[in-house]
């Protein structure tokens, strides 16, 4: 029998919030869902690049449904473990939403300010409606309320990885959602 090597990234993590297997499930659930809540519309999910790549892969399969898929790429971190607030739009839509079913799917939704941004910026093209779906949600640090229409697991006021999450653009790749040890970002990437 072969065993999978422990990631040497999976080092920098203190615990593991949410496993693989929790997550998976979710998903299907959430897949679920959308899939009866949708049946019959014009559903696009559009994605926040990066951090929600693999939620989406995996949501998407789950969605037993017809759907398109769309993305945009915003800005409001950098670096750094906190939020700056500044939101910034680095790639837009490829097509129209106009009268169609937006289901918005992000990684996390943490103080508000960049789904606010990005809720704004989707109504303005005038869909039918808009509604969103995220993995994490950590309410303590919420600045602007934001309504979640599917929410897969509530978290503390941590800073995670994996699973989609990064820091500094590492840890992306861990098949679960962990909490990084304080020494890995303050001694930076």
């Amino acid at each position: 029998m072969t065993l999978l090597a422990r990631p040497q990234q999976a080092d920098d993590v203190a615990e593991i919030l949410i496993t693989s297997e929790q997550i998976a499930a979710k998903v299907r659930e959430l897949g679920a869902r959308i899939a009866v809540d949708y049946q019959g519309k014009d559903l696009v999910l559009v994605s926040i690049l990066k951090g929600a790549l693999p939620f989406l892969a995996d949501l998407m399969r789950a969605t037993q449904i017809p759907l398109a898929l769309d993305f945009l790429e915003v800005s409001s971190y950098g670096a750094g473990t906190e939020s700056t607030g500044a939101v910034r739009i680095l790639k837009d839509l490829a097509n129209p939403i106009e009268g169609r079913h937006v289901l918005v799917v992000e990684d996390i939704l943490d103080t508000g300010h960049t789904l606010s941004y990005v809720f704004d910026h989707l109504r303005a093209q005038r869909p039918e409606s808009v509604h969103l779906c995220v993995l994490l949600d950590k309410p303590a640090r919420r600045v602007i309320p934001i309504g979640i229409d599917y929410r897969g697991f509530e978290i503390p006021d941590k800073f995670v990885v994996g699973y989609g999450l990064d820091y500094a653009e590492r840890y992306r790749n861990l098949p679960f959602v962990g909490v990084l040890k304080p020494e890995v970002y303050a001694r930076g990437s």
